[in-house]
């Protein structure tokens, strides 16, 4: 979505890592990215030209709670606005809690391999709900969690970069762990 440095957003694991020289290639980054941030109207009226029904998105962890932590009402805003626009255009919206961007200051806590991560995870969770429960119908919990922890934490090939088996072993179990803490199963549209 880009604009990884606006309205509260602070670095996620992924931003860091993409600065870690040969990290990415190209040297790329998230910074701009599609810019869907600054486009999403724009993005949402090419979505119903196309016809189509279903958009399926993934929220920023560190957009919403930049340290892990504390609210960004701005970061929230976004998400509202962007869900908003899909109810208008009849597109139907399909929200990912986490797809990678752990909150750096998280990470630099021990990341997902520390079991804290998880209660913090089910905390954001419940805030992103709060905010935006009564539009949301379909629910995903993690993108991929296989990849956050052992290409994140065992190869090192995905951000944050580690390469400890235990410590991806550690973040598999915590990741499973957020999820089951998030409680989706009682959230309107999940079963």
């Amino acid at each position: 979505e880009g604009a990884s440095r606006e309205d509260g957003r602070t670095d996620s694991i992924w931003d860091t890592f993409a600065r870690k020289p040969g990290a990415v290639q190209g040297g790329d980054d998230g910074s701009v990215a599609c810019d869907h941030y600054h486009r999403y109207a724009a993005d949402v009226d090419l979505m119903r030209d196309m016809n189509l029904s279903g958009y399926r998105f993934s929220v920023s962890w560190a957009r919403v709670c930049p340290d892990g932590g504390g609210v960004n009402p701005k970061g929230l805003d976004f998400y509202a606005r962007l869900v908003d626009t899909l109810h208008d255009r009849g597109i139907v919206p399909w929200l990912t809690l986490y797809h990678w961007d752990l909150p750096q200051r998280l990470e630099d806590a021990g990341g997902w391999a520390n079991r804290d991560t998880a209660y913090r995870f089910a905390e954001y969770a419940a805030v992103v709900h709060e905010a935006l429960g009564d539009r949301i119908n379909f629910w995903t919990t993690l993108n991929e969690p296989w990849c956050s922890a052992f290409l994140g934490y065992g190869s090192g090939d995905h951000a944050p970069g580690r390469t400890d088996g235990s410590d991806a072993l550690r973040a598999a179990h915590h990741l499973m762990l957020g999820h089951g803490l998030s409680n989706l199963g009682n959230l309107r549209g999940v079963g």
